[in-house]
């Protein structure tokens, strides 16, 4: 499998490509003035605790206060030198905050929609190889390593770095590395780690660290993953890169080049017009079905249809063959979208049970490639698929679009024929309320339109029961659903 990232760099924005075999998978966009605060790490004032949500709010600067549950505190138990998680061990809330307390933090999750982020006291700083805990004294390794001897080896290595002052994780890119590439790996996370309690002790403002930028990110989370070239088209960022890569990760820095070409390096591959697709309901699948797509704030919902497609034996092979399509195009919509939290997917309808586990085991496969934690929870009484895949970052359809001005985010608005009614019963209501000459409606030009075509027997039939002179007039400005009855 061909795979390579090409890297789009603005002054105001940058874009990060994932292309599999000549075909987006991924998408990654920052905005220069909004940049995502996962693995930020924040000195916060607790603001407000709650006991009965188990859960405090945490001020740590941004505009919307932060959210602290008490299962994502780490307490260390001075007496015995033991690390627990309130999680494993349970307290409450008011045991380990207080308002007004000062509290070192890192965000786990972007603010999504009306949520603040979430937060976690379980300080973990990422490199190449490792990931430093401070708040644990022990050495863990990747699950993705299977090889038990190579764990051991790993864990051989990494122990004579870990005292009172934290311990590490090794990340599935370590799998062969050596002990030189392991020691500096720990060397600079323990540097940065010093560098944050210096801050911690003489600043006092609320950011103690911020993440890597979007392109450098990436970068350092594909650690380890097969790219035949990595393609940027600013010259600057390029050399920013070439020289990240020589110190950080030397494996990618041959696979380096700088793009120079008139064409946008997204037309490449058509990835502007896979984006503009990634933002729709419907994604149509080759054989003529197609799926719906549907993004709530408490879950994501996927429908899969026949279409067009009638198949060549029986009903039940051809709704088969459709759902094991659907499994490969949802895998890389939920990627290439960037769904997470909980996934309710609507297969169409299976008698057989070995279908079922087919189509089950041919969703796993499909979903085994996502660098996101995936956990599928099989099929319901129902029928339906329950999934969950872990969100860390707001979606795409949430980092490039903004609410509908007209529907307020409902995602339909009304029909003609019902503003036409709801007119007509203003009108009864104003003219038992008041006394009138005559009425004036003003509203779209659609809408009247339609009172004076369809409705406008209607129309007649009201001024007659009223008694009064109507008189519609439109106004470009007004939006479907908005109209003024005025009294003259």
């Amino acid at each position: 499998m061909s795979a390579e990232l090409l890297i789009n760099v603005t002054p105001s924005e940058s874009r990060v490509a994932l292309i599999e075999n000549g075909i987006l998978q991924e998408i990654h966009v920052e905005r220069h003035t909004k940049r995502g605060l996962v693995g930020n790490i924040y000195r916060g004032k607790v603001s407000r605790v709650l006991p009965g949500m188990q859960a405090a709010f945490v001020d740590i600067g941004l505009e919307k206060a932060a959210f602290l549950h008490a299962s994502d505190i780490v307490i260390h138990n001075e007496v015995v030198g033991e690390v627990s998680t309130s999680h494993l061990e349970k307290h409450d809330i008011r045991e380990l905050v207080r308002d007004g307390q000062d509290i070192v933090v890192q965000v786990v999750k972007d603010p999504i929609g009306t949520k603040g982020a979430r937060l976690t006291t379980d300080i973990t700083i990422p490199s190449r190889y490792l990931v430093f805990m401070p708040s644990v004294t022990h050495v863990g390794v990747s699950q993705r390593i299977e090889d038990e001897a190579e764990r051991d080896r790993l864990k051989t290595l990494v122990s004579e770095f870990c005292d009172e002052e934290g311990g590490f994780i090794l990340r599935t890119a370590a799998e062969g590395v050596s002990h030189p590439e392991v020691a500096a790996d720990a060397d600079f996370l323990r540097r940065l780690w010093s560098k944050i309690q210096q801050r911690l002790k003489r600043r006092k403002s609320h950011v103690l660290y911020e993440d890597l930028p979007l392109a450098r990110r990436v970068l350092r989370d594909f650690v380890g993953t097969e790219l035949d070239r990595i393609r940027i088209d600013s010259k600057l960022s390029y050399q920013e890169l070439f020289q990240f890569t020589k110190e950080y990760v030397p494996e990618m820095n041959r696979k380096l080049e700088y793009y120079p070409g008139d064409r946008p390096i997204f037309d490449l591959y058509d990835v502007e017009n896979e984006v503009q697709r990634a933002l729709e309901r419907r994604v149509d699948l080759k054989s003529g079905g197609y799926l719906i797509i549907d993004q709530t704030e408490a879950m994501t919902t996927i429908d899969i249809n026949t279409g067009a497609f009638v198949g060549h034996r029986n009903l039940e092979e051809t709704i088969f063959n459709t759902n094991i399509e659907a499994t490969q195009a949802i895998a890389r919509q939920l990627r290439l979208r960037n769904l997470g939290g909980m996934i309710l997917i609507d297969f169409i309808d299976m008698t057989d049970n070995d279908h079922k586990r087919r189509v089950l085991s041919s969703l796993e496969g499909a979903m085994a490639k996502d660098r996101a934690k995936v956990n599928i929870h099989g099929f319901t009484s129902l029928g339906l698929v329950e999934m969950t895949r872990k969100r860390t970052r707001e979606s795409l359809e949430h980092i490039l679009c903004g609410e509908c001005p007209v529907c307020k985010g409902r995602g339909s608005v009304k029909t003609l024929e019902t503003i036409c009614f709801e007119i007509m019963r203003e009108i009864v209501r104003v003219n038992r309320a008041y006394d009138a000459d005559k009425f004036v409606v003003y509203a779209s030009p659609t809408v009247v339109d339609y009172l004076l075509g369809e409705e406008s027997h209607m129309l007649a039939e009201l001024e007659v029961f009223v008694s009064k002179q109507i008189k519609v007039q439109a106004e470009t400005m007004y939006n479907q659903d908005k109209y003024d009855v005025v009294m003259m």
